[in-house]
């Protein structure tokens, strides 16, 4: 097991794309205006959900994932409203997980595929494929080999993550994921998920960058990638694929970095910093908060702009004028 090392190429290629991104990351590293935008993390988080979602066939729409996510009633087919709402809770969670912890690995995989799968967080009991619609591109090692190989490759990622730069290391185990297919299900979202971690817990900026919905724009060279590298024993060309959409991703974050920030982000901003999480306040503790005494000013400035964007909701919100009514962050 201490001996396996996953078959890659460190290519001209691979180190162009690295020297790239690293060049664009270090104009991003100084991201007031990321954090001045606190609408545009939970967005992104949205389009990243819909966007891995719907590579695995949840048909639900970008403005019905966030309508499920916001609370609102959907129509739709169970399966898929609950896939929504397992994803958004995983996603919550980057900050609290350890990418190199194969426990922390099952808790997410049992997060995600709550309610929709009976081995949800347990490795598979059984043979698998891959497939592209009704194409198999992969027949998975079989359920015996899973916890080894998932031990080996665990055990490389903790022996490499401070000599491997980690755009290659997480590009890496995401294909190695998916050729192992741990899961009976849910394997190419946790895939992709633990990728997002893994940058994340590297570099913070990349909660901010929706990949996962590059990847749906390319779904076909994303298949075809893993595929290839299923034909050569090597991941190589699937990291060159990686560093591609991130590559792409960044140049988009970069143009939006440059936006103007609004006088009504600002304010909605300052609220959200006074407010915690899922943790309802009422006006007037909001108000002391803010040190501001016109509830006018309140509902005006603050409440109804951040409840417009879906970032603060309402404990009563079929009476919105309610006297019991409270407020809390989304």
């Amino acid at each position: 097991m201490k001996n396996y090392v996953p078959p890659f190429e460190i290519t001209n290629t691979i180190i162009d794309y690295i020297s790239r991104i690293m060049e664009k990351i270090g104009k991003l590293d100084n991201y007031t205006n990321f954090n001045k935008k606190p609408l545009l993390r939970k967005n992104n988080k949205i389009r990243s959900i819909h966007s891995s979602l719907a590579i695995e066939a949840n048909s639900l729409s970008l403005k019905q994932v966030q309508d499920v996510i916001d609370g609102k009633l959907v129509i739709g087919k169970q399966k898929e409203i609950q896939e929504v709402k397992n994803a958004y809770k995983a996603y919550e969670m980057i900050n609290d997980i350890n990418p190199y912890s194969i426990e922390d690995l099952k808790k997410i995989h049992g997060v995600m595929t709550y309610l929709i799968l009976d081995e949800s967080g347990e490795y598979r009991k059984g043979n698998e494929g891959v497939f592209d619609g009704e194409k198999c591109i992969h027949i998975c090692p079989p359920p015996k080999q899973v916890n080894e190989l998932m031990n080996q490759l665990f055990y490389w990622m903790k022996k490499c993550k401070n000599n491997l730069h980690p755009l290659i290391l997480s590009a890496v185990f995401h294909y190695e994921f998916v050729f192992i297919h741990p899961f009976k299900d849910g394997n190419g979202r946790t895939a992709r998920l633990w990728h997002n971690i893994l940058l994340s817990n590297w570099k913070e900026i990349f909660q901010y960058f929706p990949i996962e919905s590059q990847l749906k724009k390319y779904q076909d060279k994303y298949y075809q990638a893993i595929a290839d590298c299923n034909l050569q024993g090597s991941s190589t060309i699937f990291i060159e694929f990686m560093l591609k959409m991130i590559d792409e991703v960044l140049d988009q974050a970069l143009n939006m970095s440059e936006m103007p920030i609004t006088e009504k982000i600002i304010n909605i901003n300052k609220l959200l910093d006074v407010m915690e999480y899922n943790k309802p306040m009422t006006a007037n503790e909001i108000m002391n908060k803010l040190g501001i005494k016109s509830k006018e000013t309140l509902r005006t400035v603050y409440l109804n702009p951040a409840i417009e964007e879906g970032a603060v909701a309402l404990t009563i919100p079929d009476k919105p004028t309610s006297k019991n009514q409270m407020y809390y962050k989304k």
